[in-house]
């Protein structure tokens, strides 16, 4: 195939995705749900929406545009794919199948009904890449990798994998920059930044980096109508119940309105149902902050009007096809091969 032929294949799975019955829609997410509790079928919508915009013809033309794509040289490329949140090894699908080498993918345990799915119908829209595509449970004679997984998992990766040109991602999460003079609409936009998904992808908000003296019951006021998006789900209610009791047991100051828990910490990555947060000073101590986690921190939002270089409110979880993982251009690795 050449180049403009797998991007028309690519578009034309956004166009698939566009067309799903609300049936279908409802069938996929049903059966998602019962292999993994956490794909509620709000979220698993979410992530076809997102997929959906991700293959925008436009979108994926400028993406192209930007590579020197020389003649083909197949290799066989290893992904290991994460399964915290719906098809989230789909932009490194994308990447492979663009790039013109083979696939071998071992697909997370906690997400391999939709992947599986996403997987046949590219090959349905291009049968002439069946040949290049296996989903295993173990990797062999690969030619490189692009692993995904925990600080600990990567450990493993690094050493397993080390005669290979390899991609590890670790753990990373994202932040949220606060100034105090936030509409309530911009506090409800970065309340999905921190509920989409309960919070278990790397674009969710886990901290805030607040003001000295800011006032956390505007934030609490404007996120009140986002309770039943996460606080009646029985798996993010027992995590909240579970914190709050070790909170309260250990003494441990902190603040909740119900179904989010407010901790003072300096760490980034907070457990489910509980967002960290941190005083800044001025201008020059959150820039050190944030340089200080810059390995750990994959998305800051904040409002652009104050902090222009940063992501807005709400748009955490909307990622353009040029956007990666960690920072490290997944596609350019693979053409380089």
């Amino acid at each position: 195939m050449t180049l403009d032929m797998r991007l028309q294949v690519l578009a034309d799975l956004g166009q698939k995705i566009d067309e799903l019955s609300t049936e279908a829609l409802d069938e996929l997410a049903f059966r998602a749900n019962g292999q993994n509790p956490w794909f509620t079928p709000p979220n698993v919508k979410l992530a076809f929406a997102g997929i959906r915009h991700l293959l925008e013809p436009n979108e994926l033309a400028k993406w192209a545009a930007k590579y020197t794509f020389g003649p083909p040289k197949p290799q066989t490329v290893g992904i290991v794919m994460a399964g915290n949140l719906p098809m989230v090894g789909a932009h490194d699908l994308f990447c492979v199948f663009l790039s013109g080498h083979r696939l071998q993918a071992k697909l997370s345990s906690q997400d391999t009904f939709l992947m599986t799915r996403l997987v046949d119908w590219l090959i349905e829209l291009a049968p002439e890449w069946r040949a290049s595509v296996q989903l295993t449970e173990r990797l062999v004679q690969i030619d490189a990798v692009v692993a995904t997984g925990s600080d600990n998992s990567s450990r493993y990766f690094d050493y397993y994998f080390a005669k290979y040109p390899h991609i590890i991602r670790k753990n990373r999460t994202s932040v949220a920059v606060l100034s105090g003079g936030e509409s309530v609409a911009q506090l409800q936009a970065l309340g999905q930044d921190v509920f989409q998904y309960f919070g278990l992808g790397c674009r969710n908000v886990s901290k805030l980096l607040v003001p000295p003296q800011y006032n956390f019951a505007h934030f609490y006021e404007a996120i009140e109508p986002l309770a039943k998006t996460v606080g009646d789900y029985y798996k993010y209610q027992n995590n909240h119940d579970y914190n709050l009791s070790i909170y309260l047991v250990n003494g441990t100051p902190h603040l909740d309105n119900g179904f989010l828990i407010l901790k003072e910490d300096k760490a980034l990555v907070s457990p489910i149902s509980v967002l960290f947060y941190e005083y800044y000073t001025d201008e020059a101590d959150l820039a050190q902050k944030l340089t200080d986690h810059a390995d750990k921190i994959q998305c800051v939002v904040a409002d652009p009007n104050t902090f222009p270089n940063y992501t807005a409110f709400g748009q955490a979880q909307q990622p353009s096809i040029a956007d990666y993982a960690d920072g490290i251009d997944t596609l350019q690795f693979l053409l380089a091969l």
